[in-house]
């Protein structure tokens, strides 16, 4: 019979995660909740929770920590419960202190809230370590679907980053779509570009070194500065070469975007394939042969299906590289998200950022654990080479 010993770990590393959780989250419930201004750039006046709220707040800091001291087995619920409270509180605050205000008032989230989602989101992580194999370590997440549901409903439509989101109109979904394009084409000639090099270099120890140096090169060039690196070229081959020109390539816009992106994917995926095709182990292609397989039977029945869990890692962390970089490429024209970005900091608006930046997280998070859950999957079914190190 298995021996289960959840208390000795509840009592240790455990309950310094939610002690850490509960701080920030005891600290937001007594720092102001809202931010009320007449319009996005004008001054405000910050709001605290009512006292009732606040001390609603305020137990519910402790109370995971408290659970996991006496009923491990149930820490899940409060922790589950924090972000929850978080997210019904911002949508009821901010509607609340819009009342009776003019058209242009906005209610942004203060210090308050967000330090309170940091510490809930920690007592979700904590709670996943408590009791294990007594509970399931998805019962934490029971909040997810809840605060989706509290976001699409509706309860937060008077946060003023989602205000912000109905007065952009359609322009924020063609930015979003426009940085979805970016992202996937940059990611898409990565690939085209990087594989077949990661399958020629795997075996060549100098092309490998080669190849793999340049695209490390390139990667420690500042975003930011390659893509001003590649103006003056662009610009000469469109004028050069008008063909080019009506095709769409220039000095800014979407042309130098492109190429920037695609050189920063190339790394993870050359790396990734070239240490994911070395990992086959020999005895099994030596098998292959030995079954009487030609080379390009051997590539795509055996190295290739034992490769691609590894190589999929690298795919994985160029998408999440790309997301970021690409909302950079606003600052020459290409669009995406960071239009948002930047237009927020220039003018100083906070929720403008947010309206940017928020979506870009989501979607480096969402990219991320969606490549994670297909790279597992498939280290399950084909198997996994040597190369976790490279993923």
């Amino acid at each position: 019979m298995p021996v289960v010993r959840p208390h000795k770990r509840t009592t240790g590393d455990v309950l310094a995660v939610l002690a850490l959780a509960a701080l920030p989250m005891a600290a937001g419930a007594l720092l102001p909740w809202v931010l009320l201004r007449p319009n996005r750039l004008a001054p405000g006046e910050y709001l605290g929770l009512p006292p009732v709220l606040g001390a609603v707040a305020l137990g519910l800091a402790f109370l995971p920590l408290l659970t996991a001291r006496l009923r491990p087995g149930l820490t899940w619920l409060p922790a589950s419960l924090a972000p929850v409270l978080g997210v019904w509180l911002l949508g009821d605050r901010t509607g609340a202190a819009l009342v009776g205000q003019a058209e242009f008032a906005r209610a942004s989230a203060a210090a308050g809230l967000w330090l309170f989602l940091l510490g809930s989101g920690v007592a979700v992580y904590g709670a996943r370590l408590v009791a294990p194999g007594r509970v399931s370590p998805l019962l934490p997440w029971l909040c997810l679907p809840i605060v989706l549901a509290l976001s699409v409903g509706g309860h937060l439509s008077s946060w003023s980053v989602l205000a912000e989101a109905r007065s952009e109109g359609p322009r924020w979904g063609q930015e979003l779509a426009r940085h979805l394009w970016l992202v996937g084409w940059a990611l898409s000639l990565a690939v085209g570009i990087g594989a077949p090099l990661a399958v020629w270099a795997s075996g060549r120890e100098r092309v490998a070194s080669l190849v793999l140096g340049l695209a490390n090169a390139v990667q420690t060039v500042p975003s930011l500065a390659l893509l001003g690196l590649l103006i003056a070229p662009l610009s000469a081959l469109a004028t050069a070469f008008p063909a080019l020109r009506d095709l769409g390539v220039s000095g800014i816009g979407t042309a130098p975007a492109l190429v920037a992106l695609t050189l920063y994917a190339l790394l993870p995926v050359l790396r990734n394939g070239v240490v994911a095709l070395r990992g086959v182990p020999p005895s099994v292609v030596d098998a292959a042969r030995g079954m009487g397989m030609s080379p390009g039977q051997l590539f795509w029945r055996v190295r290739l299906p034992l490769a691609l869990p590894v190589w999929l890692g690298g795919l994985r962390q160029a998408a999440v590289l790309l997301v970021g970089v690409a909302a950079v490429a606003a600052l020459i024209g290409a669009g995406g998200l960071g239009v948002y970005i930047f237009k927020g900091l220039q003018s100083a608006a906070a929720d403008l950022i947010l309206l940017g930046a928020v979506p870009a997280a989501l979607l480096a998070l969402g990219l991320d654990a969606a490549l994670r859950g297909l790279e597992v999957l498939l280290g399950h079914r084909l198997g996994r080479v040597a190369g976790r190190e490279a993923a």
